[in-house]
């Protein structure tokens, strides 16, 4: 049967094109194990929001009479040496773990972005000294230079102070100690951050686009806002996202020798620090925050490993 020219046009289906980030979000949603870690990260958020409606009790009560109470119908994973309740004591702890994790990020990014993309942009002497200044400060031992940081708060809150220094104590006490911890981590975690913010402002601005840019008369601020920022900016969120265990188990350990949230602040690893002692007798005291510990931590691995692979064209299908 013929058909007369003109009278029928088939039309092909337009595909509708992802954006890059569009194309990034499909690909992490195909990573079952990442969603699943997105899915718990999501939860914990809201448990730590949430944290004095799901809390069964408030972290500070107890009762003597209650101490080392075992799981039961009044305390679900027992209770502490000092007959409070391990279960709510957890859910308020993951305030502490989330906060971290998000400042401690945010600080990181931000810091280490800005002085990368200045260091890589303006190259030269500018470059240099930016970059022996990082390799100064990332010669010392961060550990150790961190647990020094903190004992120097700490004395400084019990010796109280003035002015500034005042305004931090009360600030940090009004926080249960996390804003030194805040401080002690976010002022070394940028290092590794701004060189790899460096390596790739390095490799783009002499990419064909942006000599481009520079052509027609862009300013550099447009330049470094409107096309190094927007490509750069994938691997330094998956590098800070794999970067989140660190922070967190960080201020575990800090907590765990003494150095981190002050008491009665409920944190993981003042908890673990608190029932490690009787875990032969009492093995319920560390178990509720050694197991969120291990799943948040597990979780935030997860959820960087599938924004790699998600934002890295190379590695997709490989997985």
């Amino acid at each position: 049967m013929a058909v007369a020219e003109g009278t029928m046009r088939l039309e092909t289906p337009v595909r509708k094109e992802r954006s890059p980030w569009g194309d990034a979000w499909y690909q992490l949603t195909r990573n079952r194990v990442a969603v699943g870690s997105l899915v718990f990260i999501v939860l914990l958020i809201l448990v730590a929001i949430f944290a004095p409606v799901l809390a069964p009790y408030h972290f500070a009560q107890g009762s003597l009479e209650d101490n080392y109470a075992a799981p039961g119908a009044r305390f679900l994973v027992g209770a502490d040496f000092m007959g409070r309740d391990v279960l709510s004591r957890t859910i308020y702890g993951a305030r502490i773990s989330v906060s971290v994790a998000i400042v401690a990020s945010l600080v990181s990014l931000l810091v280490g972005l800005t002085v990368g993309v200045i260091s890589g942009y303006v190259g030269g002497r500018v470059d240099n000294i930016i970059m022996r200044i990082v390799d100064i400060i990332y010669a010392y031992p961060f550990i150790v230079f961190v647990i020094l940081m903190q004992v120097y708060f700490k004395a400084m809150s019990r010796r109280g102070g003035v002015g500034f220094a005042g305004t931090l104590i009360e600030l940090d006490s009004m926080t249960g100690g996390m804003l030194f911890v805040f401080i002690a981590i976010g002022l070394i975690n940028w290092l590794q951050m701004a060189r790899l913010a460096r390596g790739q402002v390095l490799s783009y601005k002499e990419k064909e686009f942006v000599e481009a840019a520079h052509s027609i008369g862009a300013s550099g601020g447009r330049i470094i806002f409107r096309h190094l920022v927007p490509n750069i900016i994938g691997p330094l969120i998956v590098a800070e996202t794999l970067q989140v265990p660190t922070y967190i188990f960080l201020e575990a350990f800090l907590s765990f020798i003494g150095l981190g949230v002050n008491p009665p602040t409920p944190s993981w690893g003042a908890m673990i620090s608190e029932g490690f002692k009787g875990l032969r007798s009492y093995p319920h005291l560390i178990a509720a925050p050694a197991i969120a510990l291990c799943l948040t931590t597990l979780a935030f691995n997860f959820l960087g490993d599938g924004l790699r692979d998600a934002l890295d064209p190379r590695l997709r299908g490989k997985v």
